[in-house]
């Protein structure tokens, strides 16, 4: 085992000077997660090629230290920072944002992507073919990697595509003797070193007949789009521990140091939107189950947004939505790295959440920035539902919901193109709104209870009751989340001087109570025990314990301690 000074020295030869970051201040962006997630590291490394890549882990695995990998840090759960300072070794923090790369394969009906590919740039590059990647709403906005999606098993809100998923990869891991190994899955022959492999990958010297089917091996999920239509299962459709979804890097949780993934892409439909709302949960049941079950092709998407969400979101989450439907998506994840590093320089006057509370005022100065119709429909119902279709099934999704409405309580309309997107743009906008309400209600408000949760399919009780107890510790609750897949997302303001972390294990308890499975989406991070099956599948991709230590609050020891590997 090395020191830590001759750790760092290695770590400046691989990276540069540059691209090695030391001490609080440099690290405070990459150290502390979007919502939880905090610690420190011995350095944060930013490599610049998959080579440098290769030479950065195996500085930091000759040097003992435990690695750290991370893409965009706008995971939910603290799963790709630090968790406390008693790992018992120094930690490198790998942030692969440099690692930009995406190249089209099969005339763009595949895409191999390397580490630093984000979402956003994913659906800019297959744009002009025609084409979408897996996920196309949600965590694109703030520059999510297409490489964390796969390794978190993350979801979205296509209904077809179900969790991102493939079973083509590129990675390195240590073993049990503590080696650090690099295993071509991808199906490309690339030759037969670590050198070769990562230098002809970054530079794509190769070709088509280089390229093979991968043995079979899928690039998607093959089977989700059957598993969702199944309304009457006693399970859930889809959700992060789900052991039948775990592959290599799918499913990974930084417990592999992923180079590139190889993914299917899809074509990109014409579509219509239309807005729903009801005071019933039993009607939206109705449609659910109708829209699973009765029409040939699934939905596209279909988003649920509670009243107090709404709210919540359109005051809270005002800036966010102005930002993207001014600038775009592409702008996004510098904005929100500016902000970051302005948050910085007021903490370190102690001053927290200026740059939130700013924002805050100025766009309550500006005028309504959603439809009339939407605000209309807010005022009559309590829950919405935004329905996405293909063009081609639109109407007769139309004259079902009109049959439909005759007889049952609640209502829809047809969206324009500009309400629609801007539907579907407030209900990203909500996703962010309760951290934007902590920061400017700081006096009022302790801290934010975050889950997503993945419902029985065949639960008509999906709207959540909570006893009085638990919900007398809370100042507001806001639930949205992926209706027609059974998978909300519910954000708990919990009132200054309550313990969130007692109140979300009282959270847990219910939903064990109902069959739920949760995380759906976001991976355990440091927030959830990972129940056996998942921690089995962590010990076994990882057995020297040396990626991502803890997560799922397992062992952080190395070699992984005495732990049983039990989730505890």
């Amino acid at each position: 085992m090395s020191d830590r000074n001759t750790v760092l020295e290695q770590l400046r030869a691989a990276a540069g000077d540059r691209h090695v970051l030391t001490g609080d201040k440099a690290t405070r962006r990459f150290r502390r997660g979007y919502r939880f997630g905090d610690g420190p590291v011995l350095a944060v490394v930013r490599p610049g090629t998959l080579l440098e890549l290769w030479r950065v882990l195996q500085a930091a695995v000759q040097g003992g230290a435990a690695i750290i990998l991370q893409a965009a840090n706008t995971g939910l759960t603290g799963g790709s920072t630090p968790d406390g300072d008693d790992y018992g070794r120094p930690i490198v923090l790998v942030s692969t944002l440099r690692l930009t790369g995406i190249q089209l394969l099969n005339e763009g009906r595949q895409v191999l992507c390397l580490p630093g590919a984000t979402l956003d740039r994913l659906e800019q590059t297959l744009a002009p073919l025609g084409r979408e990647p897996h996920s196309v709403i949600g965590s694109s906005c703030i520059g999510a990697s297409v490489l964390g999606g796969i390794c978190n098993n993350s979801g979205g809100a296509l209904v077809r595509r179900g969790p991102a998923y493939t079973e083509l990869a590129l990675y390195a891991q240590v073993d049990a003797r503590g080696e650090l190994q690099l295993v071509n899955h991808l199906g490309i022959a690339l030759g037969d070193t670590p050198e070769q492999i990562l230098q002809r990958l970054q530079s794509g010297d190769y070709s088509a007949a280089d390229v093979s089917d991968g043995d079979g091996r899928a690039a998607s999920d093959p089977r989700y789009a059957e598993e969702v239509r199944k309304v009457d299962a006693d399970t859930p459709a889809r959700f992060n521990a789900d052991p039948s979804r775990h592959f290599e890097a799918a499913g990974s949780a930084g417990k592999l140091a992923v180079f590139a993934v190889r993914l299917d892409t899809f074509e990109k439909e014409a579509a219509e939107v239309f807005y729903i709302g009801s005071n019933r949960t039993g009607s939206l049941t109705a449609i659910r189950r109708q829209l699973l079950t009765g029409f040939d092709r699934l939905p596209i998407a279909g988003e649920y947004i509670h009243r107090d969400a709404y709210d919540i979101g359109e005051r809270y989450g005002k800036d966010s939505f102005l930002l993207i439907d001014t600038l775009g998506t592409a702008r996004v994840p510098a904005a929100f790295a500016l902000k970051s590093r302005v948050d910085g320089w007021f903490e370190r006057l102690g001053l927290r959440g200026i740059t939130d509370r700013m924002m805050q005022l100025l766009t309550g100065l500006l005028p309504s920035h959603l439809p009339k119709r939407m605000g209309e429909f807010r005022q009559r119902y309590e829950h919405h539902l935004l329905l996405k279709v293909s063009a081609q099934d639109a109407a007769a999704t139309e004259a079902w919901l009109r049959g439909f409405f005759n007889d049952h309580e609640g209502g829809y309309f047809h969206c324009t193109a500009d309400e629609g997107r801007k539907a579907f743009l407030h209900r990203f906008a909500v996703a962010g709104a309760a951290v934007r309400y902590r920061e400017v209600h700081r006096r009022q408000v302790q801290d934010i209870v975050a889950l997503d949760i993945a419902l029985r399919r065949d639960d008509a009780d999906w709207f959540e009751q909570l006893p009085a107890d638990i919900d007398g510790r809370l100042l507001h609750k806001l639930y949205y989340g992926h209706f027609l897949c059974h998978v909300f997302h519910q954000d708990y303001i919990a009132r200054k001087g309550e313990d969130p972390m007692a109140i979300e294990h009282a959270m847990w308890a219910l939903l064990d109570q109902r069959g739920a499975e949760y995380p759906a989406e976001h991976n355990v991070g440091h927030l959830y025990p990972a129940k056996p099956a998942l921690a089995g599948f962590y010990r076994t991709l990882d057995p020297s314990n040396t990626f991502n230590p803890g997560i799922g609050q397992t062992s952080k020891a190395r070699g992984w301690g005495s732990c049983d590997c039990d989730g505890h």
